[in-house]
Formats: C-alpha cells, sequence, structure tokens
C-alpha cells in the first residue's frame, strides 16, 4: 500500500506474518529497534530480545512470530483485537500445545477461575497470585511457609537472616540451594576455626591469653596501640639525642595557639600530642600524667589488658609492652584467619547443633520437591508469552516492518511518547532522548524542526522528549519556553525547550518570512537609532550643566544652519519618493493588468524564501529522529505537508462560538497613534507619487492616462523629372 508517499507492506492475514521470513527485507521499513523507550510491553519486547542485548531484530522477531504459530491452531489468531487469548486456540495436538494447554487452566484454577475459556495478560503476567496458594512452583526456591515444620521454619529463617534470601515465584522470600549450601559451609568454617582455638588453648599455645576475655582485651589494646607504639619510639629517639627531647615533646608555641580556644572543640589538635612526657627511658604512666584526650582509652586498656597479664601496675614498660605484644599476635593472627563470620551470631551452640543435626538434608529435600513442578512452571511461563505474543506481535509488526500505525489517522505510533502542548499548538511526533545534545546530532539531518524539551513531575520523575514542530511558525519557539507534556498514560509534566534545531515547517511560514525580517531590520535599526538618540541626548545634557556652570565664562554662538543636512534630506526623500513614484507609475501603466503586477512584485519577494523552504520541507523525514534513539530505519519515512499539519495542530475555535471584538482593554491611544501614523504614511506616499507624475508631466507634456495626439507628417512637393540628354 502507498502511504506517506512510500510502499508499505499490508498484513491481513495469520498467514502475512508467518511469510514474513519469506520477505525481502530491502522492504521493510526497519531492521531493528530498541527494546526500552517505546510505549510498549518492555516484557513482550525483553521476550523477543532472546541475545538481550538491548535491540530487536529482524530474525528475532521472525522467531517469535514462528514460536507463537506453531502453538495456535491458526495463525490468522495473531491478527486480534486486543483481546484475551481463547483456550481453544492452543493447539493440542503437539506436545508443546498440550503441556501449554494443562498449565493455561491451571493458571486459571488457581486464580479461582476454573472452567474459564479465556486466559488475558493480566492472568498470565501476576505470578504473586498465580503461586500464592501452591507448596511448591517449580522455580527451586522455598520459603518458611513451603513447610508445616516449625524447626524446618526456623532454620530457614535463620539462612535468610544470615546469608540473604531469594525471591520466590508467590513474592515470598525463600532460599535456594546456593543459599543453603553457603550457609553451611560457614557454619562447618566457624565451627572448624573455633575447635582451633580451642585446641591451642588447651595444649597452652597462648591464643587466647585472657581466655573468655582475649576478645574484649585484644580491642582495648588495638585502640591504644599505635599510639602507645609512637610514645615509646619518642623515648628511644630521647635516650638517643637529648636535644631531641623537647622536639619530641612539642614546642610551647603550640600550646599557646590553642590556649585561646575553647578546649572541648579541639579535641583532634589534643588526642595529635603525646601520649605522656617524652623523656630517655621514660616509662608509660597508667594513670596521672597521661594525655587527657586518651585517659580513657589507657584506664580501659589497663584494667582489661595489664591488670590481668602483669597485675596492679602504675606505670608500664617498654619491654612489658613489648611482650603484651607477642601475646596477642597469636591471637590476632587467629582473628584473621576466621571463617563462617555471617552464621557467628547464632552462637556455637547453635551452629553445632545444626551441623549434628539432619537440617540441611530436609531443606534440599523441600527444594528437590519443588523443582519437580519445573515443567509445568515453565509450562506456565510459556502460556503469559503466548498470551503477549497473542497481543502484541501484529501491533509490532505494524510498527517495525510497516509504519501503518504511525500513517494512521487515529492510532499512535509505539515510539510517540506523548502530546506537547506548546505555542498554541499540539505536537503528537515526540520521541523520548537519553541527551538532546547527542541525539541533535543525527536527528537534525531530518530536516524537521525540533524542539528539545526537559520534562519534570512532582516527586522527582525527569525525562527528555524531542517534539516535531510541522505546522505553524518559529516566531516564539525559543529556549526557556515552557509548556505541558501529556504521555501516554494521560500524566502532565512541565516542559522547558532547552535546545532548538531550526528548519522550515510551513509554505506559509517561508511566505512571511522576508516582511518579517524586513520588520525586525527596520525594529533593530529604529532601537539602534534610539539608543544613539538617548546616548547624544545624555551628551547634550551633560555640556548644557557644563555650560550653566561656565555661563559667565563665555557666550553661546548663535546657531546656524547646517545646509549639508537640509540637502541630503531633500535629496533622501526626492529619491524615496521618486522610487515610489516609478513603481506607481509602472503599476498604473499596467491598466487592467494592475493585480497580476501586484502579485507579482509580492512573488519577487517571497518566492525565494518559498522554494527553499519547499525544497526542504519535501526533503523532511523522520529517519534521522528515529536513528539517533537506536533505530535502524530502512526506508524513507517521509512527513509531507498533509501529514505534518496532523501531526502539529494549530489552535481553532470551537463549533459554534463566536468572537466579540469588543476589548475593554484595548489602547485606544495606541490605535490613534496608529491610525495617523498610517494616514501621515499614505499622505506621503501620495506626495510623493503626485511629484512623480507632475515630473514626468513636465518632461513629456503628458500625464501617464493621456494619449499622445498622433503627428501628421506634410508631404513631400513633387519635382518635376527632366528627361535625360539623347545621345549620339
Amino acid at each position: 500500500m502507498r502511504v506517506g508517499g512510500i510502499d508499505q507492506v499490508r498484513f491481513s492475514t495469520g498467514a502475512d506474518l508467518v511469510a514474513l521470513d519469506s520477505l525481502d527485507q530491502k522492504l521493510w521499513i526497519a531492521l531493528s529497534c530498541p527494546s526500552k523507550g517505546l510505549e510498549f510491553d518492555t516484557k513482550t519486547l525483553q521476550l523477543i530480545d532472546t541475545d538481550g542485548d538491548g535491540r530487536i531484530r529482524a530474525p528475532e522477531l521472525i522467531a517469535a512470530i514462528r514460536w507463537a504459530a506453531a502453538r495456535l491452531k491458526s495463525p490468522d489468531l495473531l491478527i486480534n483485537d486486543g483481546s484475551g487469548l481463547p483456550l481453544d486456540a492452543i493447539d493440542d495436538s503437539t506436545t508443546n500445545g498440550k503441556v501449554l494447554l494443562r498449565a493455561a487452566r491451571q493458571v486459571l484454577k488457581n486464580l479461582g477461575k476454573k472452567g474459564a475459556a479465556v486466559v488475558t495478560v493480566a492472568d498470565t503476567s501476576d505470578t504473586a497470585k498465580i503461586f500464592g496458594q501452591t507448596q511448591f512452583n517449580g522455580d527451586g526456591v522455598v520459603p518458611p511457609e513451603s513447610t508445616g515444620d516449625d524447626a524446618l521454619k526456623q532454620v530457614i529463617t535463620e539462612i535468610m537472616k544470615c546469608i540473604g534470601s531469594v525471591q520466590d515465584r508467590s513474592g515470598l522470600p525463600g532460599v535456594n540451594a546456593a543459599t543453603v549450601d553457603t550457609f553451611y559451609t560457614g557454619l562447618k568454617g566457624y565451627s572448624d576455626w573455633l575447635a582451633a582455638s580451642e585446641a591451642h588453648s588447651k595444649a597452652g599455645s597462648g591464643v587466647l591469653p585472657l581466655g573468655a576475655d582475649t576478645p574484649k582485651g585484644f580491642a582495648a589494646f588495638k585502640a591504644v596501640k599505635a599510639k602507645v607504639d609512637d610514645y615509646f619510639a619518642r623515648c628511644r629517639l630521647a635516650a638517643f639525642d637529648a636535644r631531641a627531647t623537647a622536639h619530641m615533646n612539642r614546642p610551647e608555641s603550640e600550646y599557646a595557639a590553642i590556649a585561646a580556644k575553647d578546649l572541648s572543640t579541639l579535641a583532634p589538635e589534643i588526642a595529635a600530642m603525646p601520649l605522656a612526657q617524652i623523656a630517655a627511658g621514660s616509662s608509660l604512666p597508667l594513670g596521672a600524667g597521661l594525655n587527657p584526650a586518651w585517659a580513657g582509652a589507657i584506664k580501659e586498656f589497663a584494667a582489661l589488658v595489664v591488670v590481668p597479664l602483669l597485675g596492679g601496675k602504675t606505670t608500664l614498660t617498654e619491654f612489658e609492652w613489648s611482650g603484651i605484644r607477642d601475646k596477642f599476635a597469636a591471637f590476632e593472627a587467629w582473628e584473621a584467619s576466621k571463617q563462617g563470620a555471617r552464621v557467628e551470631a547464632l552462637g556455637i551452640d547453635r551452629i553445632r547443633a545444626l551441623l549434628a543435626d539432619d537440617s540441611r538434608e530436609r531443606v534440599m529435600a523441600l527444594i528437590a520437591e519443588d523443582l519437580l513442578l519445573a515443567e509445568e512452571a515453565a509450562g506456565i511461563d510459556n502460556v503469559n508469552r503466548l498470551a503477549l505474543y497473542h497481543r502484541d506481535l501484529f501491533e509490532l509488526v505494524n510498527n517495525y516492518v510497516s509504519f501503518t500505525d504511525f500513517y494512521s489517522p487515529d492510532k499512535l505510533a509505539i515510539f510517540q511518547s506523548g502530546t506537547l502542548y506548546l505555542d498554541s499548538r499540539s505536537c503528537e511526533l515526540c520521541v523520548q532522548v537519553a541527551d538532546p545534545g547527542a541525539h541533535a546530532g543525527l536527528g537534525g539531518l531530518g530536516k524537521c524542526y525540533i524542539a528539545y524539551c526537559a520534562c519534570k513531575r512532582t516527586g522527582g520523575e525527569s525525562m527528555n522528549i524531542a517534539a516535531v514542530f510541522s505546522n505553524g511558525d518559529s516566531d516564539y519557539l525559543m529556549v526557556g519556553r515552557n509548556g505541558v507534556f501529556y504521555d501516554r498514560k494521560g500524566r502532565d509534566w512541565d516542559a522547558t525547550i532547552v535546545k532548538v534545531i531550526e528548519n522550515p515547517i510551513s509554505i506559509r511560514q517561508a511566505f512571511f518570512s522576508p516582511y518579517k525580517k524586513f520588520i525586525r531590520m527596520i525594529e533593530e535599526q529604529v532601537a539602534k537609532r534610539a539608543a544613539a538618540a538617548d546616548a547624544a541626548s545624555s551628551a547634550k545634557l551633560a555640556g548644557a550643566a557644563e555650560t550653566a556652570a561656565n555661563v559667565d565664562k563665555a557666550k553661546p554662538e548663535p546657531k546656524k544652519m547646517d545646509i549639508g543636512s537640509v540637502a541630503a534630506i531633500g535629496i533622501a526623500f526626492g529619491a524615496i519618493g521618486t522610487f515610489i513614484g516609478t513603481i506607481f507609475a509602472a503599476l498604473m501603466g499596467l491598466g487592467p493588468w494592475l493585480p497580476f503586477g501586484m502579485l507579482g512584485i509580492i512573488l519577487l519577494i517571497s518566492l525565494p524564501s518559498m522554494i527553499i523552504a519547499w525544497i526542504k520541507l519535501r526533503q523532511r523525514t523522520l529517519g534521522p529522529v528515529l536513528e539517533a534513539n537506536g533505530w535502524a530505519i530502512n526506508g524513507r519515512v517521509k512527513i509531507n505537508i498533509p501529514l505534518g499539519t496532523k501531526l502539529t495542530e494549530l489552535a481553532k475555535l470551537p463549533p459554534g462560538s463566536k468572537r466579540s471584538l469588543d476589548d475593554p482593554y484595548e489602547d485606544k491611544d495606541a490605535k490613534t497613534r496608529k491610525r495617523r501614523m498610517i494616514l501621515l504614511l499614505v499622505l506621503l506616499v501620495v506626495a510623493a507619487v503626485v511629484i512623480r507624475v507632475h515630473a514626468v508631466y513636465l518632461n513629456e507634456g503628458l500625464y501617464f492616462w493621456q494619449k499622445p495626439v498622433p503627428v501628421v507628417e506634410p508631404a513631400a512637393p513633387v519635382v518635376p523629372q527632366t528627361p535625360p540628354a539623347p545621345t549620339g
């Protein structure tokens, strides 16, 4: 069929769809499209996109049609009106069809629709409802609710708490074989790790120097280890050279710098100072004389480590400190080798109880029982797939192989994301884009006028669209203008133009374009002259003020007439009058052809821009706009003028409405001034024409409407002929 100026394939039967693989792909409108950003069921597109690359290619679409047709009694069922899938349409003469039919009936039974003759996409998509009342569903995931054994429920709950959960088809959290293996591997690793420490303790290896209190003592040791090492290192340097002692204790200037400040806010500065006074061979005080920022940590260290190992002491020598470090070295190495930390919270008694019983085998038996229904569950997935294909494949083909929906007067294509209302127009050709700047590089080659808009909604939602304006003009389309975008769900978005790709919109705009440019040029010149006049006026005021200040010093010179200026003004008016008069005389000389002369002048002005616009509008195509979004457009999807007027509609008064021209806010003074200006211009034109016509009369003795009197030439006098003299 010829639609939009191009030949497109028309699909009317299921046999047409099945034979798609024999259609020459040069006749396809598109050869690939993205699987996201379209007004189409994303799940259907993901099922067709078998390689998961985010693009729907021709072989994948053909394979989807074959899969669906092979499971239906007639391929004509793929040409549908969007209704549900009848159960009697499934071909139960094949093994796959029998499994599908049985699964479809199971779905309806689980939903409480036993005996229903039609299954819909809504029925097959809600897996939580389908499997909500079933103990097993074939996905290999078992939630605690899948068993009536309270002990087994507790085990499954503990696995989810320690390792994490996996969502079951029913929507409930549960565990699978992988999480069970991870859990019991962690149990064994932690038990073995703790058993090793107990063996070391029994052998007297000192892995637990403080017994059961070793972890708490080690934490207190680690909290002060770096600072105590720093203290004894400073003492060793002071012993090496006494001159270093003063520097190791920090200069007095640092204390002076913080003395005037609130010391409660300077904990980091105070904590950075030495742990205690530095001296050669000094011991670390465990009470008085400590840096106040570290007093609490040292006190806890002394109570948990020093007292149990060395008894009550008030100071700690470097040798004693080295001994404490050595005692914790074995524990630190053992702590680093810990396994099963994720299950540690259960406690060693519960861990060893789980390892000793058969809980693992019982949970795995539940999972195996669930997997026995994998085939049935896969059948339910295939019912969902067939329902989606039955509903969506025909629509996808009409937006892929051909663009039937795009050229249809009552439908929107799957790439049209909504309608933009802006500048008294509605634009239906709006495409979602990820990056307007990147899209514009290729999208602008379609010769379309594109306004890129940033759209936002309450709640933080945002997106970008490219809106094609194909009717009206572009006078008030500019960056920063605001409008409202309605998506296909009917939600409204605040839209702001952020970028514009300029191209002709219509022939009408091109017709008026030269005149608008001329008016804008006059406005710019008037603005420049006004600015210059304002600057000159300011300069004159400054000069007048200076003259008034020096009035007693100099007398003003009398004003003189600038003859040159007067002559220039006269010449300018004369030239304008001559030009207008010449044109008027030429038009009046056309007689009855005057209207055609006026039309010729108008065309002379507007025709070039109209021709350029016509050429560009003939080249206007949707291809680059879609290709910049990831499509592979095979044909030229033209947007001719009739289609453009449909895609962008101008504001129209409702049928039966009446317009009142009585404007209570009309600027009557401005209207009067406008009328006076027009009258003055008309008088100037008439005066110029009269002057020109009279000048022609003085030159030729006739007005242009007078016919010259024919001049009769007097007859020439007859001269008698003298006969020639005889010869001979």
